[in-house]
């Protein structure tokens, strides 16, 4: 499989996230939605993540036909998008959102594990390819930063839709052999659920991605309400990827030296001072630079361990169960957590204690994965 049609689905994913996540609450917030919608409809983006993985993947693994699931749910991701241009009333959106975000979801955990079966043994090669999706929501959120000035924040919706039909269009240059089909496995899912270290993993991904929604929801505005200009706030957006990019760049060597153990850990202390630093010092640039670095670890080492433990402990057929699990569970029920509680938080008492809570989260996910997440784990080759 070549290295390009993986990374091309991984650029034009990310970069539609780049899109989303930082300028479709300001799009919202053009509409005259108050903090509390904006909350909210956000947190259906996540919510959906977490049904939308978890039936797609059991399809998946029961049909062996990944690549299908994909297309079919990048190809409606595109259709149901479109019902956005007809109305911008909260219910409409409501449900324009619910079905865009449930087939948008299905596509990325089934091209993990894709990715996954292709790299075989050499998993440590995972960072390589998935970089590209980091440099795809680099260009996006950089390059759109200045462009949603005023009124250019209209534009967002026929950009996304531009950016989904790209993911679509290279869905279908990867050919489903790519996917794999595994035997079944002897072992039920679960009795692999039953562990503790696998709930305790579980369990840190969700408050990890608990802990980013205030991060997610309201970053743009909130920089915003400190005379932040679009294409600075946009540039924050980019440094954190950046940051993210130069972790995926060495972490195959970084996995040799280091326990997944350790660095998940250190990213979940480092994410909780990020919180605080963004939350205490808004108006001071150095920082909010140095909180932007820190993306590497919150994000960048974070993700790149998780999702390494994550197919340690899913063998064979439940290797997209175990990708679904962790994409629902995290940036599904964490993220539309996050993005709840935020809202009303944000709304009643201001944005920093939401950003201070949002460090509580990720140093109470620290204390669960260094109780139950095993200091074997090793990634060597």
């Amino acid at each position: 499989m070549p290295y390009w049609r993986l990374s091309g689905f991984y650029f034009f994913y990310f970069a539609s996230l780049g899109a989303l996540v930082p300028y479709w609450g300001l799009y919202l917030q053009s509409l005259d939605f108050d903090e509390v919608a904006i909350g909210n409809l956000m947190a259906i983006i996540m919510a959906t993540k977490i049904i939308s993985p978890n039936i797609w993947g059991w399809i998946a693994d029961h049909t062996g036909r990944r690549m299908a699931i994909v297309r079919i749910g990048s190809l409606c991701t595109v259709l149901a998008f479109v019902g956005v241009f007809a109305s911008s009333s909260y219910f409409w959106l409501v449900v324009v959102m619910l079905l865009f975000s449930f087939f948008w979801n299905a596509a990325l955990p089934q091209f993990e594990a894709t990715t996954f079966h292709h790299l075989g043994k050499q998993i440590h090669g995972y960072s390589k390819i998935r970089l590209w999706g980091s440099i795809g929501f680099i260009v996006a959120v950089w390059s759109l930063g200045g462009l949603m000035e005023g009124q250019g924040v209209q534009l967002l919706p026929w950009i996304l839709l531009v950016l989904f039909t790209a993911i679509w269009i290279n869905s279908m240059l990867v050919p489903e052999e790519a996917a794999g089909y595994l035997p079944l496995e002897h072992e039920p899912v679960s009795r692999i659920l039953k562990r503790p270290h696998v709930v305790g993993l579980l369990l840190v991904c969700l408050l990890m991605q608990a802990g980013h929604g205030p991060y997610y929801t309201f970053y743009s505005i909130y920089m915003r309400s400190y005379d932040y200009s679009l294409g600075l706030i946009g540039g924050l957006w980019a440094l954190g990827v950046i940051a993210e990019v130069l972790v995926f760049l060495v972490m195959h060597r970084l996995v040799k030296h280091f326990s997944l153990r350790n660095m998940l850990l250190a990213s979940l202390l480092l994410a909780a001072l990020r919180w605080v630093m963004i939350g205490l010092f808004p108006q001071s640039l150095g920082l909010m630079l140095l909180a932007q670095c820190l993306h590497a670890a919150s994000f960048g080492v974070y993700h790149a361990t998780a999702i390494q433990l994550i197919h340690s402990y899913f063998k064979g057929k439940h290797q997209g169960k175990g990708q679904a699990l962790y994409s629902s569970l995290s940036f599904g029920a964490g993220g539309a957590l996050g993005s709840f509680y935020s809202g009303y938080v944000y709304d009643i008492f201001g944005a920093l204690p939401m950003f201070l809570i949002a460090a509580l989260i990720s140093i109470l996910a620290f204390f669960v994965a260094y109780r139950f997440i095993p200091s074997q784990h090793h990634v060597t080759g």
